[in-house]
């Protein structure tokens, strides 16, 4: 009896000095030391051990990993109340609490007879000083630590892995909202909810045109095998071009909702180096859309003869240039994804580099044009829901004397719920602008040149047409918004 007193007391003070360490490592140590502490005490228990352990960090090299995703997604869904620490956040667009691990709390989970213990281990990287002057807030890095019995290693592999990503993808599909990524911080891409509410059908353009570009989305995204047996990377490119007002970002986010693709919208003036904008661009998802807006003016590119001479100077080396730009368009990092579009904005086309203009690089080029009769009646019927009205014939008439965008006939739309006094206010801004002689048509332009798109387009037909007969310029028609 004395004997067994005496080895209770034993084990009762290792487990209170046990405790009393774990509570000076959690509490007192900085996160990078207890890691190392963690480390060090899971190898020394680790070779008496019948667990196994899998590690799934958040990144692979440059690129996300998948399998980090897909258990986020799944663990959010098996989160009990009953857990001592779990985080929970709600956001305004959504009607539910949204669920997450925190750092270092367990999780376990079942999966046909065995038992899985999940822990999530994070930490933050360094602050990183904007082109401002300014730090950045730190971004956080991180992992899961996966273990369970080392017997169960094959069914681990072979079927719970496989299960967790495919219940993501299930629950992705189910609660899919779009994202729009904006690269706030050097190498980081910031995300909110797209909540653009543009579609084709609400979009003020031409019947012809918007059918053309449906079909070619539609063609794009079902020929995934087409572009493998082709060898060529999975991506289209559409250059918007126009005055300011005609839709341009609006198509953008009607695209995005048409193919269920987040939008990655890139500030090239907040990227430096060619470096980092590789690392931005590779670290797109794919199913997405790159859109860089008035592309003529967001930087003033390098000429690339000179920076062919200048390669020699590495202080200026991998200062950002128009060729890494191309390089990830239709270079060899082109393929590091794929079902990709990616779109320029300008409103002067004239001003583009042509490297940037060529088929395989921007395939479609779209004119945004002003507002015409078809889209004029499709704003009013998007704004007051009328098909006719009497003003209809005298408004359509002073849309073809003068240049008026569809942005500024959408905000006449917008003054009045009164569909009278709105289209009266309408008439009156374009009757203005033709008796001022500002604005009109064909003063002295190219009419043809103001009112056609241009499509360059992939000839995807033949696959075994010449390399000359591969690249076809189509006009298509009128376009008004």
């Amino acid at each position: 009896m004395e004997s067994i007193k005496k080895y209770l007391g034993i084990a009762a003070s290792i487990a209170a000095s046990a405790m009393l360490a774990r509570t000076i490592v959690n509490e007192y140590l900085p996160n990078e030391l207890r890691i190392i502490v963690h480390s060090a005490f899971n190898k020394l228990f680790g070779r008496f051990s019948t667990n196994q352990t899998i590690v799934i960090q958040k990144t692979e090299g440059l690129t996300s990993n998948k399998l980090y995703e897909a258990s986020s997604t799944y663990l959010c869904n098996r989160i009990s109340p009953n857990m001592r620490r779990f985080r929970v956040s709600k956001n305004e667009n959504k009607n539910s609490i949204t669920f997450s691990l925190v750092d270092r709390e367990e999780l376990i989970d079942a999966f046909q007879g065995v038992e899985y213990k999940w822990q999530l281990i994070s930490k933050q990287k360094n602050e990183r000083m904007n082109r401002d002057g300014d730090f950045s807030l730190a971004s956080e890095d991180g992992w899961y630590e996966l273990t369970f019995h080392k017997k169960y290693k094959d069914v681990t592999l072979d079927s719970y892995l496989p299960h967790i990503l495919e219940k993501a993808k299930e629950i992705k599909a189910a609660n899919r909202r779009l994202k729009l990524y904006m690269n706030e911080h050097e190498y980081c891409w910031s995300q909110i909810d797209l909540q653009h509410p543009a579609t084709f059908e609400t979009l003020a353009m031409e019947a012809d045109l918007k059918k053309t570009i449906l079909e070619d989305l539609t063609r794009f995204i079902e020929r995934k095998e087409y572009y493998k047996k082709i060898g060529k990377a999975w991506k289209r490119g559409y250059l918007l071009f126009g005055p300011p007002g005609t839709g341009k970002s609006t198509f953008v986010s009607a695209m995005a909702n048409y193919l269920r693709f987040d939008i990655y919208d890139l500030n090239l003036k907040e990227v430096r180096k060619n470096s980092v904008l590789k690392r931005l661009l590779v670290g797109m998802k794919n199913k997405s859309m790159l859109v860089i807006e008035d592309i003529d003016c967001s930087i003033d590119f390098k000429n690339r003869e000179k920076d062919k001479k200048n390669q020699s100077n590495q202080s200026h080396h991998d200062e950002i240039s128009l060729s890494g730009l191309l390089n990830f368009i239709d270079g060899l990092w082109s393929t590091s994804g794929e079902e990709r579009i990616i779109v320029f904005t300008t409103n002067y086309k004239e001003k583009l580099d042509p490297a940037l203009l060529r088929p395989g690089r921007m395939d479609m080029h779209i004119y945004m044009g002003y507002c015409g009769p078809n889209s004029f009646r499709v704003l009013v019927s998007n704004y007051h829901a009328i098909d006719e009205h009497p003003m209809f014939e005298e408004i359509e008439g002073l849309l073809k004397e003068v240049e008026a965008t569809p942005a500024e006939v959408a905000e006449q739309l917008l003054r009045s719920d009164n569909v009278d006094v709105a289209l009266e206010g309408l008439m009156q801004l374009l009757q203005e602008k033709r008796n001022d002689g500002q604005g009109n048509k064909g003063n002295g332009k190219d009419d043809k040149d103001e009112k056609l798109v241009v499509v360059k387009k992939k000839e995807e037909e033949g696959l075994e047409s010449s390399a000359e007969d591969h690249e076809t310029e189509v006009v298509i028609g009128a376009v008004n918004c």
